[in-house]
């Protein structure tokens, strides 16, 4: 294993630390309190806990080298760990759904609001710092692992900054009376129903995270070609050596998996070339797609011009 890839596990265990601290500080908001909006967020971040074990077995498997049964590696089971996510977060999703909306209808008043504001607010800042390191980390390494987990992480800040938001109305509420009418015609104690509402909305935020998480793994599994960006910029390099009749090129396919991206072209030269003449111009070109990507593999195949087969694919 490489200093790159024990380095990517190091940020799995990194995230699994993270989500048992914000966990113990979120549940013991919770217990204080007694917000089910907190208690979103405590099963949140659990969700991030089984997503952050199931990362790092991931990284460590997809760390290894191909081998006779995996010629092209094992970077594709990254899509089974965002996959994997993208479903917990939704069955989370569910569990927040059906306690906040029992909570609609039997609201409770909330208890020292602003102990458990404070200890929520650390364990956001937790979050945030990891999300940020996994992010940056996973878009330098192009792991959609890391890149995936960081994005969720940042989805469970947001959701914190709006849970707290909507605590912070319910305690600025109770110094005053009660003003919903709506809420008092269905018996309930006023801004206390805020609390399952907010919890709802963060159910609602968690499944499109979800959806996301799950679009994207299909997309990696499906084969799906290179961004437009990074195509743009191998067209770039073959066209430099397209320039006039002699040289030209087609069949460009691409994909990525994982951190590893792939790539097919078919490159046309006279028929009179060398072998040697053919083989430097296709090292020279697969050269400098090299310097744009750190894990790239191509495939090059070499065809006279004149001949009209070569055309044909």
């Amino acid at each position: 294993m490489s200093t790159t890839q024990k380095s990517l596990t190091q940020y799995g265990w990194l995230s699994i630390m993270a989500a048992i601290a914000t966990i113990t500080l979120k549940s013991y908001a919770y217990l204080l309190t007694g917000s089910v909006g907190l208690l979103s967020d405590a099963l949140e971040s659990l969700i991030n806990l089984v997503a952050a074990i199931i990362m790092l077995i991931v990284l460590s498997i997809s760390a290894r080298p191909p081998d006779d049964n995996h010629a092209y590696g094992h970077d594709k089971i990254e899509y089974f760990s965002s996959g994997a996510e993208g479903i917990l977060i939704l069955l989370a999703a569910i569990s927040i759904g059906i306690t906040a909306w029992e909570r609609l209808w039997n609201p409770q008043l909330l208890q020292q609001l602003d102990i458990g504001i404070a200890i929520s607010i650390l364990a956001s800042v937790i979050n945030l710092v990891v999300a940020k390191i996994l992010i940056s980390v996973g878009k330098r390494q192009q792991s959609i692992t890391l890149e995936s987990d960081g994005k969720h992480l940042m989805t469970d800040v947001w959701t914190t900054v709006g849970i707290l938001i909507g605590i912070a109305l319910i305690t600025a509420a109770n110094y005053f009376e009660p003003s919903m009418a709506f809420a008092k015609k269905l018996g309930m104690n006023g801004w206390e129903i805020l609390d399952p509402i907010i919890a709802i909305l963060v159910a609602i935020n968690i499944v499109w995270a979800g959806l996301q998480l799950i679009k994207r793994t299909v997309s990696g599994l499906m084969d799906a070609a290179l961004t437009e960006e990074d195509l743009s910029a191998i067209i770039q390099i073959l066209d430099q050596y397209s320039d006039s009749d002699d040289i030209s090129y087609h069949a460009l396919r691409t994909r990525y998996a994982g951190s590893r991206r792939f790539m097919s072209v078919h490159i046309l030269v006279p028929g009179k070339w060398s072998v040697q003449q053919g083989h430097d111009l296709v090292e020279n070109i697969e050269q400098q797609i090299m310097t744009l990507f750190d894990n790239i593999d191509i495939d090059t195949h070499l065809e006279p011009i004149e001949d009209l087969v070569s055309w044909q694919h």
